[in-house]
């Protein structure tokens, strides 16, 4: 298959980047209506009808212990329970995003739980910081691409330009980024310094979002499975090539590895929002060329490559 023809079947898009650039907190609302345990149903039906949102968060001492939704109020309204008070009525099993998660988590607990809305809370103190509902995301989205559009109209730079002004007979540009393995806090820097750079260097848009996506998903591959690594990118006129390398346990069957929903993370890892098994799947999706070499105990080096 010709390189053209390979671009015309995968086209990534700005907004499926954005998906995986942005992070949580970034498109969340974080002035949040909430209510405590001990306001009744009716606190909440006031609540609810006057701020026109479907629940709230039940806050005690600044952490999240419950939600009271439309659905809570509609059963109390029934049975007549409507001046009880809301920690005997609301939902204790809370689904949460972190606020640093990157916001492709967030759209798949979406599709996955059908909820409206998600409370947001840091990782670390596991207070509520913030609230996120899918009309939050198209608003971010819809503010980052009108400001990405201005930045590309004064964009003129391209990298061919200043290839054809050297003399070598082959010329390229090694870019290097350590990844730091099991810190989920730096997850994704590397991939988003990299589509910077790549973008500094003149690189279509288009291209450099199918390099930071396929690169994003290497890169949490080194994070969740391995004790560290690298990214290195090697960028000539005619293609880039990008090669993920660890010193993780290494792959046992690389083309079971390749089915898409396969993964052996550990259900910690997965109550994180990672390792969904789309990794492999996506990278091969957004590349031209795509080879993984790993042994057993010694680790893994993969390699992709998207032609200009």
């Amino acid at each position: 298959m010709k390189n053209d023809e390979v671009n015309q079947v995968f086209q990534v898009g700005r907004t499926q980047e954005l998906i995986y650039e942005l992070r949580v907190e970034q498109a969340m609302t974080r002035k949040v209506i909430t209510v405590k345990p001990d306001n009744t149903i009716e606190d909440v039906r006031r609540l609810l009808k006057e701020h026109r949102i479907s629940s709230t968060p039940v806050i005690k001492a600044g952490e999240l212990v419950g939600i009271v939704s439309i659905e809570d109020l509609i059963r109390s309204l029934c049975e007549g329970r409507i001046h009880e008070p809301v920690k005997q009525r609301m939902s204790t099993n809370v689904v949460t995003l972190f606020r640093d998660e990157p916001l492709v988590h967030a759209v798949e607990k979406f599709e996955r739980y059908g909820y409206g809305r998600f409370p947001v809370i840091d990782r670390k103190t596991h207070k509520l910081v913030g609230i996120l509902s899918k009309v939050d995301i198209i608003r971010c989205l819809l503010r980052r691409l009108e400001v990405n559009y201005h930045k590309q109209e004064l964009q003129q730079y391209r990298a061919n330009h200043w290839y054809a002004q050297l003399c070598s007979d082959r010329s390229a540009v090694m870019l290097r980024y350590a990844v730091e393995g099991g810190n989920f806090e730096k997850a994704g820097q590397a991939s988003s310094r990299l589509k910077r750079d790549l973008k500094m260097l003149g690189i279509p848009p288009q291209l450099a979002r199918r390099i930071a996506i396929a690169s994003y998903e290497a890169e949490m591959n080194i994070v969740i499975f391995t004790p560290g690594g690298e990214l290195v990118a090697t960028v000539e006129p005619k293609k880039i090539t990008v090669t993920a390398t660890d010193q993780g346990p290494g792959i046992a069957d690389i083309e079971l590895a390749m089915q898409p929903g396969y993964s052996t993370a550990p259900d910690w890892v997965r109550e994180l929002g990672f390792g969904a098994g789309m990794g492999l799947p996506n990278i091969k999706n957004c590349s031209d060329q795509m080879t993984i070499d790993s042994k057993i105990g010694e680790g893994t080096s993969l390699q992709f490559t998207v032609y200009t």
